[in-house]
């Protein structure tokens, strides 16, 4: 009986441009590996330089690092019994590719240049590279294995060839972003290839916040039957290692991980899977950008409440401020919720009214507004006033400033501009008004934070008297399930319509998205979670006159 090969995926977080310092993880990584008797680790996709360097790319002594990021652990793989697949950009004459190459004892084995560019959504990689034409199948003690790149398993043709070229099983470096159902869409492409090709996959990806995308693990192996053998989990750094039987094409978890852990894993609730996906996200935001810790607009409503769950959680009470600025519109009951929370947080927090600068911009203003009613002018200058205030604060101690918007706002143009979408990041900027009660009350259920009041009272601005969000909005399970459709799904108006809505909301809500494009395209970055999302998903011409 043929020995089992076992196998290490490297599940880790990775920082764009960081070469030396992922260099030292892949070494740490293959260290443990060895500790592990591992005949072979496998690395994500371009994880030498992090994913993805965009523009990086386009620069020579980035490419030269990298390369001799390569040779260095080329020479450091001499003495080491132990294959090493490693992913990274490799310059030839005929172009750029993303690739990934099998080292062993000081050699390149082989080296897999992807086929498949994806040229859609976060995705721009026709911009740097050229596509690979073949299908690696190598030897690795004996078992012949094949290698493909991400987007080239939701194609057919790579693990045909690989199939018909000897594989026994395949390795597949990704670097897949998360979204909502996202993994149950891995899941099903590999369980779909593994069974036509009666071919065990082993799918690695990586961890951690980039900017706007947001990588969430979910590494894992389907056996030859497209079920789930074991699942690394999500947003955790760590080591999967198993023993490939070849004879048997049984995959045996070694350690921790079961089958049973596997599926466990791989089903957790969406509350759950998404609120973890913002606590990483704001933590790599903030230390992989230096920042000492944040600051929050605290108001008493729901959005800055979650806002302010989600920074403890990812940062710790000690790096978390929160800031009350009330103004003659404020509530009591507004102030009162936002102290409760603050206490069940234990958090540092500080109280400036904006009364005296709004009374001020109010008077100098006054000769320019004669003649004139009050009206949404007076309600963004509050809202600016608590900017400014905000901006200060997080300049003088190297803070960040976290936005308390969501996606609904965002969408409408309920918001702001360098008023309440001032900031450095947006934590909430892909999450509809609907998904953030929901996250609300599910990190109630791990411990109680967020007062009960917030999470039952009407949303309100609170910048004039008596205001509700409803009073200009449809109410948000209204308009979240209409901008569902156009945003995530691109329904027209008459199919909109068509499934119950009613016509003037549906045309007042498409006006809404048109008008306030600009605003989005200053909005501060957050994490990718729709289809959708405001960032490279949607690229919508501020200027446009196409209105149906």
């Amino acid at each position: 009986m043929t020995k089992p090969l076992r196998i290490t995926l490297a599940q880790l977080n990775l920082l764009v441009g960081d070469i030396a310092g992922n260099l030292d993880k892949h070494l740490l990584a293959i260290e443990q590996a060895e500790n592990t008797a591992s005949h072979i680790i496998v690395f994500s996709e371009l994880s030498l330089t992090g994913y993805s360097p965009e523009d990086l790319l386009l620069r020579k002594d980035f490419l030269h690092e990298s390369e001799n990021a390569l040779n260095i652990l080329i020479n450091k793989l001499k003495n080491k019994n132990i294959y090493c697949l490693v992913g990274h950009p490799h310059h030839a004459e005929s172009g750029l590719y993303n690739a990934c190459s099998l080292l062993y004892q000081g050699t390149i084995i082989t080296q897999c240049h992807k086929q498949y560019l994806p040229n859609y959504g976060v995705f721009d990689e026709k911009r740097y590279f050229k596509s690979g034409n073949n299908t690696c199948v190598t030897k690795i003690h004996g078992v012949p294995v094949g290698i493909i790149i991400c987007e080239d398993v939701w194609h057919t043709s790579p693990i045909q060839q690989a199939k018909a070229n000897g594989a026994e099983l395949m390795l597949i470096p990704n670097a897949s972003p998360f979204e909502q159902n996202k993994h149950e869409r891995r899941l099903t492409i590999l369980s779909r290839q593994a069974k036509a090709h009666h071919l065990p996959c082993a799918y690695i990806n990586q961890i951690g916040g980039q900017d706007d995308i947001l990588f969430d693990g979910g590494s894992m192996v389907v056996n030859a039957e497209g079920i789930l053998a074991v699942s690394a989990g999500f947003f955790k750094e760590t080591l999967l290692t198993m023993d490939f039987h070849p004879t048997t094409q049984l995959i045996t978890p070694i350690g921790e991980y079961t089958s049973e852990a596997a599926c466990e894993k791989a089903s957790r609730h969406k509350a759950q899977l998404i609120y973890d996906a913002l606590v990483l996200a704001v933590r790599d935001y903030l230390h992989k950008n230096h920042f000492q810790g944040v600051y929050i607009g605290v108001s008493g409503g729901i959005d800055s409440a979650l806002t302010v769950a989600i920074a403890l959680d990812a940062l710790g009470k000690d790096n978390v401020r929160a800031v009350l600025m009330p103004s003659r519109y404020t509530t009591a009951i507004s102030t009162d919720d936002s102290l409760e929370l603050i206490k069940n947080a234990n958090i540092h927090h500080t109280i400036i009214s904006i009364e005296q600068t709004y009374q001020a911009l109010l008077e100098s203003l006054m000769p320019h507004f004669e003649d004139k009613t009050p009206d949404v002018t007076e309600e963004n200058m509050q809202a600016r006033c608590r900017a400014i205030i905000l901006m200060a604060l997080a300049n003088k101690h190297n803070y960040l400033v976290l936005t308390t918007g969501n996606r609904s706002e965002l969408a409408v143009g309920y918001c702001t501009l360098y008023g309440d979408m001032a900031g450095g990041y947006a934590i909430l900027k892909d999450i509809p008004k609907t998904l953030v009660y929901e996250l609300a009350y599910y990190r109630n259920q791990c411990s109680p934070l967020i007062p009960e009041r917030t999470l039952q009272r009407a949303p309100t601005a609170e910048l004039k008297p008596d205001q509700k969000d409803e009073d200009t909005l449809p109410p948000y399970p209204i308009l979240d399930d209409i901008l569902a459709r156009y945003l995530n799904h691109g329904e027209s108006i008459t199919t909109i319509v068509s499934k119950g809505f009613d016509r003037e909301t549906v045309l007042k809500v498409m006006n809404l998205i048109r008008k306030n494009e600009y605003k989005r395209h200053q909005s501060p970055p957050g994490p990718h979670i729709n289809h959708k999302a405001f960032n490279r998903d949607w690229r919508y011409p501020i200027t446009n006159g196409f209105k149906r």
